[in-house]
């Protein structure tokens, strides 16, 4: 059964995580890009080791509410090789996401995170995953135990941090791209349809990595065809 937890407090907390803990490795997953024009789509699964979770960044929260100077401090934090922590970052490309769709592509990163950090569990602390809490109020396929969580980036501290790395690892991407597509502007739009973005379409047509199935892109193709 599909059960969502709706309600979401001023800041995330370790609330959701703590029934489960007990039984196994209890860990947040969450997806970066689903709407940009440009770039792939990424998930990140985060796991917060609970003999550590006090000394977690103060200001950990949903990536949307940071500043980027604040966001990749809190970065630094969280994967510092001390913090005990373990996550799993996937990308979803382009060809995936024209293929397959923009959903069905997040979820594939979604569960190649989750079986990734699975597998580091095993390995590092011989623990198995007693439930995964996913972003949102949809469940990609697992064949786990896992709860959708509506705004849980501002609910779990789990998924509060899979959000940020996933931002952060994503926004890497762009900016490696923006090296050599550098009139876009992804270093700072991340592939958004900002109006520098727009432009730089009209004037330099679509990149490969433009997601060809999305409307803008689409309609750019048959304007320059």
């Amino acid at each position: 059964m599909v059960r969502y937890v709706t309600a979401a407090p001023d800041k995330p907390d370790y609330t959701l995580e703590q029934p489960f803990c007990k039984q196994g490795a209890v860990i947040g997953v969450d997806e970066a890009g689903r709407g940009p024009w440009a770039g792939p789509v990424t998930a990140t699964a985060f796991w917060i080791n609970p003999e550590f979770k006090n000394m977690l960044p103060r200001d950990l929260t949903d990536s949307k509410k940071l500043p980027a100077l604040k966001r990749e401090k809190i970065r630094q934090g969280l994967c510092a090789s001390n913090s005990g922590h373990l996550w799993a970052t996937r990308h979803s490309s382009v060809v995936e996401i024209d293929r397959k769709g923009i959903l069905p592509a997040t979820f594939s990163a979604m569960v190649d995170a989750v079986s990734a950090l699975a597998d580091l569990l095993a390995q590092q602390y011989n623990m198995q995953l007693s439930m995964v809490l996913i972003d949102g109020n949809l469940l990609p396929p697992l064949d786990v135990p896992c709860k959708a969580v509506v705004r849980g980036d501002s609910r779990s501290l789990s998924i509060a941090a899979a959000s940020v790395l996933a931002k952060e690892a994503r926004d890497e991407v762009m900016r490696g791209l923006a090296t050599t597509y550098p009139d876009y502007g992804w270093q700072t739009n991340a592939g958004y349809g900002t109006k520098r973005h727009q432009d730089a379409l009209q004037q330099f047509g679509v990149t490969p990595h433009h997601r060809k199935s999305f409307a803008p892109i689409k309609n750019r193709m048959k304007i320059d065809t």
